[in-house]
């Protein structure tokens, strides 16, 4: 194919044009797309190896199938445009395409950059348009004609790491419009801009996530208003409490490590942690006629945590037991977090607030001085 070689910094990629029915045939599909006739364009396998395809195909999808509704209304959507635009162009943004195969760049003597670029043998991963192609595949079965005369202005980044296509999908898909908050705090560990003690924090809520010991395992919600499944807390909110946590015991992590097995060690604390709280609320944990389980109080828990381990981390050996007498006063205040009069008991202006008077009152029960007292 015809390309322009461009090169910014260090980085070199190329921009061609693209037949759409050409490109087509040289994409990978990693989610499932609906069209609103009940046409379907089915995922693509995503190989265990492929870092790249598995954490956007996690991105993409919901934990067991792509949501069909946000994936429907969007298709239907920009197939419509393609449909109804006359003058401006249907397709007038780039789609970002990658593959790591390091791609043969035979440029022309003019030095104008441009050249004959090599197709790869595999098909382009798409980093970011898969929704656009979506709906011009759909397009394309019921426009042939008028799909084939359409050109799809393609970015192409070829030879790079898993690593640079995962942090080229964060930097495009960043923004509030595109991926929910929670969603980002999966790309911490990946990007290379990231602070280390947000990736660390990062790594200790995905545990907290997946561990089969985690008390929180799959209460989770990773995907914001998508999740169809019961949670307790947004990652995006839970995650903003562990790095609180992180952030201010930061510089004694750094001298004794943040590799992944300091980080493994963070979140024993905090399984412990939620674990001594789960024996202590008993059956108002997870119960929803109690507020115990929902966000405004298990963010002012994460805060006890992190009081609590500052003084009393040490040793491991039968902390649960320990720090289940250390919260069982709690156990008293039941009454107090019925869902029914929870706000009038807990009057605030807002919920940063609230969780900030939670938080001094079930320390104040459990006698556990503040860190930030400290």
């Amino acid at each position: 194919m015809i390309a322009t070689q461009i090169r910014q910094k260090d980085a070199v990629f190329y921009f061609a044009s693209y037949p759409s029915e050409r490109l087509l045939t040289r994409v990978r599909f990693i989610s499932r797309f609906y069209d609103e006739e009940g046409g379907t364009i089915k995922p693509e396998q995503v190989e265990e190896s492929d870092d790249v395809a598995q954490f956007i195909a996690r991105i993409e999808r919901s934990e067991k199938a792509f949501q069909r509704e946000l994936s429907r209304s969007k298709v239907r959507a920009i197939r419509n445009f393609y449909e109804t635009a006359i003058t401006q162009p249907p397709i007038p943004g780039t789609v970002l395409l990658f593959t790591p195969q390091k791609l043969r760049f035979e440029q022309w003597s003019d030095a104008s950059g441009i050249g004959r670029l090599q197709e790869p043998e595999e098909k382009f991963l798409i980093i970011d348009g898969q929704h656009r192609l979506a709906a011009l595949q759909f397009y394309e079965r019921t426009h042939p004609e008028e799909a084939k005369s359409l050109q799809v202005p393609c970015v192409i980044f070829d030879g790079r790491s898993e690593d640079f296509a995962t942090e080229m999908f964060v930097i495009i898909n960043s923004t509030p419009t595109r991926i929910n908050k929670s969603h980002l705090v999966d790309l911490y560990e990946r990007v290379s801009w990231a602070e280390p003690d947000r990736r660390f924090a990062a790594h200790v809520v995905e545990m907290l996530y997946r561990e089969a010991d985690s008390p929180l395992r799959y209460r989770i919600n990773r995907l914001g208003g998508r999740s169809k499944q019961e949670k307790w807390i947004l990652q995006a909110e839970l995650f903003n409490e562990i790095h609180r946590w992180i952030k201010q015991a930061w510089a004694d992590l750094e001298r004794e490590g943040t590799d992944k097995r300091a980080a493994a060690r963070c979140y024993g604390v905090a399984r412990d942690f939620l674990k001594a709280a789960a024996l202590v609320w008993s059956e108002a944990w997870g119960d929803p006629a109690y507020m115990v389980t929902k966000p405004v109080t298990l963010k002012a828990m994460m805060r006890v945590c992190a009081d609590l381990s500052a003084q009393d981390a040490a040793p491991e050996e039968k902390r649960i037991d320990r720090w289940r007498q250390r919260l069982s006063p709690w156990t008293e205040q039941l009454r107090a977090f019925r869902n029914e009069g929870f706000y009038e008991r807990f009057p605030a202006k807002g919920q940063i607030e609230r969780v900030a008077r939670i938080h001094r009152e079930l320390a104040r029960y459990a006698g556990i001085a503040s860190r930030r007292r400290q």
